[in-house]
């Protein structure tokens, strides 16, 4: 699911040269509640009810407190928390109803630590692991889990926006950019996205169901 057809039908026929998988691209907008409820019930009927939910949308901007405008926050809060919970919605009672099931929302080190000029993105990503463990609380004696992965820096479009930003800011290179975004880093590297996608696929897996309510960095020890 996601916004842009073109890059949804690229991933299914990359997913579907695998002759063991079906896939399907549903186009949606998290933050339109309609728009989720239609690409939900359209996944259903041709899949059927879902087992594991992965609520992966995510915007990011990085601006000075004193510059966020309310409309910045609250996209941040659209995309960011809404979303999860606006999509959860749709999976948890077939999941209740099952007794089984699998929701990973993938937040951000900015769910555990605070970045300045990130205020609004911070607090969408707090709020996101804040319901990620009550929910997880609620639903434990259900056999689902629910749990919060938190990436680093990752090589990808945010990142990319992120070194664009300190150029401009820090008037430098695009090489000098990066290194000034992976410093806190112990690695002093981006974390890719197989690494993420690794520890998503290891929460839906049989051996992590004790796992719940937790927030795991796959962040090269960032944060600890």
């Amino acid at each position: 699911m996601g916004r842009d057809v073109t890059r949804l039908d690229s991933a299914v026929h990359d997913l579907t040269e695998d002759p063991g998988i079906d896939a399907r691209a549903v186009q949606c907008d998290v933050t339109d509640p309609e728009s989720v409820a239609v690409a939900f019930a359209s996944a259903a009927e041709a899949l059927g009810a879902a087992h594991i939910l992965v609520n992966n949308a995510g915007q990011a901007r990085s601006l000075p407190f004193d510059d966020t405008s309310l409309e910045v926050w609250q996209l941040m809060m659209d995309v960011n928390l809404t979303g999860p919970f606006l999509c959860t919605q749709q999976v948890l009672p077939s999941m209740l109803h099952t007794g089984s099931g699998r929701i990973i929302n993938v937040a951000s080190t900015a769910a555990l630590r605070g970045y300045a000029t990130l205020a609004a993105y911070c607090a969408s990503k707090h709020g996101l692991l804040g319901m990620t463990r009550s929910l997880a609380a609620e639903v434990a004696q259900k056999g689902i889990t629910v749990n919060a992965v938190c990436p680093g820096y990752t090589e990808g479009g945010m990142s990319d926006q992120a070194v664009q930003s300190i150029m401009a800011l820090r008037h430098v290179g695009a090489d000098e950019a990066l290194a000034m975004l992976v410093r806190n880093n112990p690695r002093r590297r981006l974390t890719t996205q197989n690494e993420v996608s690794a520890t998503v696929a290891w929460l839906c897996s049989p051996g992590a169901s004790a796992i719940t309510g937790q927030a795991i960095a796959v962040a090269g020890g960032e944060v600890m």
